[in-house]
């Protein structure tokens, strides 16, 4: 199948999942207290965009800010734990059990540290999206086969000569991989501490939204927050392309 036949299946797809929610609302009778039709969504979207769009600014400025952290402390911790038997037997565990924490138990101590705002919203993206880049940053390094370290070793490469030109590189795939689900992560850490710790953020709109019963209004949050994701999502992925095109297969493998 060529690219273009699959692309324009996969819309034709999207589009009939909606068209359907629209014609299951209608023909069920189904309030819009419980579930609004898409139009609906979309008419709030459209009717309130002037007074959201500061709210969508503050989301996206405080998710990319936990982001970026999280990227630069989840390489830190990735390589760390990835080149030393010692940090991998002593940090590895410590990330694991920080990572089975629910992080709404961790935005009360963050407003009780820093009061509320943008920081608490900010170290809660960071601290839900630096543990995928961490472990697949370690992973990657793993990867490093054994006999080449031996060989640039006998050449007289150093630790960080062979991390800097051959770990980190191999590194790429996963890293990327990384930062498609760190990027959801921090949108999700973001939205939680807003709709508990701050007056500003599509998070407390949706959360204002839901005390006055304006379900599409929710659902219109939703629908920004996932349009962010994706747009983000596919930005990292046209990058990916660039940097780690020979690490993938071809998408003739994957037609079907």
């Amino acid at each position: 199948m060529s690219e273009f036949k699959r692309k324009f299946w996969a819309a034709a797809l999207i589009a009939l999942f909606f068209a359907s929610w629209e014609l299951f609302c209608l023909l069920a009778g189904v309030s819009d207290l419980i579930l609004p039709r898409p139009s609906q969504v979309f008419a709030t979207l459209l009717a309130r965009f002037p007074v959201l769009w500061p709210h969508i600014l503050q989301t996206l400025a405080t998710t990319m800010a936990g982001f970026v952290l999280g990227v630069l402390l989840g390489v830190f911790l990735g390589a760390t734990i990835g080149v030393s038997r010692t940090a991998y037997d002593t940090v590895y565990p410590l990330l694991i059990g920080f990572s089975s924490i629910p992080k709404v138990a961790v935005v009360p101590i963050f407003v009780l540290w820093f009061g509320s705002g943008t920081v608490p919203a900010v170290l809660t993206s960071l601290a839900m999206c630096f543990f995928p880049i961490a472990v697949n940053i370690a992973t990657g390094l793993a990867t490093t086969e054994p006999e080449m370290e031996d060989v640039l070793k006998a050449l007289g490469a150093s630790k960080l000569d062979i991390l800097w030109n051959v770990g980190l590189p191999r590194t790429m795939p996963f890293f990327f991989a990384s930062l498609k689900v760190a990027i959801t992560y921090a949108f999700v850490g973001t939205v939680l501490a807003e709709t508990v710790a701050s007056n500003r953020g599509i998070g407390n709109v949706m959360m204002s939204a839901s005390s006055n019963f304006n379900v599409p209004l929710v659902f219109a949050g939703l629908f920004i927050l996932a349009g962010l994701g994706v747009a983000l999502y596919a930005a990292f992925s046209l990058i990916e392309m660039r940097v780690t095109g020979w690490a993938n297969r071809k998408n003739d493998f994957a037609a079907a």
